[in-house]
C-alpha cells in the first residue's frame, strides 16, 4: 500500500468510502431489525 502513487491512493479512497458506507448502511439495517423484532428497552 505505501507504493501508491497518489491517482492510485486517491482511487483506492473512493472505493474504501463507498464500500465502507455499503458496511455501516447494512449494519444499521441489520441493527433497527434486531431491535425490531427484540427491543432492549
Amino acid at each position: 500500500m505505501a507504493n501508491l502513487t497518489p491517482d492510485q491512493a486517491k482511487e483506492f479512497h473512493e472505493q474504501f468510502k463507498i464500500t465502507y458506507t455499503a458496511f455501516v448502511g447494512l449494519a444499521a439495517v441489520a441493527h433497527l431489525l434486531v431491535f425490531a423484532s427484540k427491543p432492549w428497552f
